[in-house]
């Protein structure tokens, strides 16, 4: 391809030389030899091999190794990859040096569904221009604080991270927090924790993340949200908590939903306990216009409450449940505290009244000790001695 567009350059060339004018003729010459240097530089981009694993496209800059067995991540990938897909293989552990080619065009990695079940730390360095990360399906059991440092610096260029139903189990959650808070996910904008089974979110997991904007906790075990748990989140524009276990949303929550006033929140298909701890969320939901579609919400308990639709509860309604006062435990436990009392009284008494039937009969537990212990020790000297077991012998006969 080079030997094709040069002679028509070299005409020009020649023909400034022709002119006369030795400007012209250097300007010529570096045009030449930079189009030659692009021209095999393309070439050489183009030829780079595939992976034998793998499917490429040089148009579409995607490589796909789907469904291939593998159990590490292919070598020597093209340099011109912008999205790359390595999914339903059987790819248990990355490291930092699991990807060792750095690719700078790469921009979209999937990684699900491959039995994924630890991420060390740095693992993604040589990708310095990654943006969306996809590990859902997997089964991770341990993440490094530093697994989702993005380049050299601090400061990741990932802007959506996907870890759907990616975790081992719900104790899990504690190793994400660790690698969403150590401030390198600055410039994240989405993330999906759905599918986890996640009963307990930690204080400030989400601190570390000011540009977020979209927030996932779909099809988990929720039950309830500790205070300020989404107070740093000034740019967060939707929030799914759909399908979880929520029984009431308190008073703290509730004032972090209001200082978000772009905020929408997603909160259908939860078990919200219609008695009058809700009243100060039933408030809320009948003023704000944050929660899409609140009449989809509906009472789990107490009975006579099911299924009917949060907006619609008047607060008269509502029931408060009673429990045991203080003074009625305290006194279980005072009466508890006689009948222990006196049966030990009891029982001390009966000791004492068959106090000699006890002693004879711990007498006679020694004394048959004794004799017992005596007959293994006479045997044992006539089994040590073999004078005396001739002896015994010859007794015998």
């Amino acid at each position: 391809m080079p030997s094709s567009r040069v002679p028509p350059v070299l005409g020009l060339w020649r023909r400034g030389l022709g002119q006369g004018s030795d400007r012209c003729r250097s300007l010529f010459l570096v045009a030449v030899l930079l189009h030659a240097l692009g021209s095999v530089w393309s070439q050489s981009e183009q030829q780079t091999p595939c992976p034998t694993s793998c499917e490429c496209s040089d148009l579409a800059r995607t490589v796909k190794c789907v469904n291939k067995n593998l159990q590490e991540v292919p070598k020597k990938l093209p340099s011109y990859v912008k999205n790359l897909f390595i999914t339903y293989n059987h790819i248990n552990s990355l490291q930092e040096e699991s990807f060792k080619e750095v690719l700078t065009n790469l921009t979209n990695l999937g990684l699900s569904n491959n039995h994924l079940q630890e991420l060390g730390q740095n693992t993604f360095r040589n990708l310095p221009g990654l943006k969306h990360l996809d590990l859902s399906s997997n089964k991770l059991a341990n993440i490094s604080d530093l697994s989702f440092q993005v380049g050299g610096d601090l400061s990741s260029p990932l802007l959506e991270l996907n870890l759907s139903s990616s975790l081992y189990n719900e104790s899990m959650v504690f190793f994400v927090a660790g690698a969403l808070q150590n401030g390198s996910l600055q410039n994240l904008r989405e993330l999906d924790l759905s599918g986890n089974n996640l009963m307990y979110l930690p204080t400030g997991m989400f601190s570390s993340l000011p540009s977020l904007e979209h927030l996932n906790l779909s099809n988990n075990s929720l039950v309830s949200l500790r205070a300020g748990l989404f107070s740093n989140l000034e740019r967060l524009e939707t929030l799914d908590l759909r399908h979880n276990a929520l029984k009431n949303l308190r008073n703290a929550t509730l004032l972090d939903f209001s200082s978000q006033p772009g905020l929408s929140v997603l909160l259908s298909d939860n078990s919200w306990v219609c008695d009058c701890e809700i009243e100060p969320f039933l408030s809320w939901l009948k003023d704000t216009k944050m929660v899409k579609n609140s009449s989809s919400l509906f009472c789990s308990y107490p009975e006579k409450m099911r299924n009917v639709s949060l907006p619609s509860v008047k607060i008269s309604e509502l029931e408060c449940f009673t429990f045991p006062s203080d003074s009625s435990l305290q006194t279980s436990y005072v009466f508890l505290g006689l009948v222990l009392a006196l049966i030990g009284v009891i029982f001390l008494l009966v000791l004492y009244l068959n106090r000699k039937g006890i002693k004879k009969w711990i007498y006679n537990i020694r004394d048959a000790c004794r004799d017992h212990m005596e007959g293994y020790h006479y045997r044992y000297e006539i089994n040590a001695d073999p004078r005396l077991t001739n002896l015994s012998t010859n007794s015998d006969v």
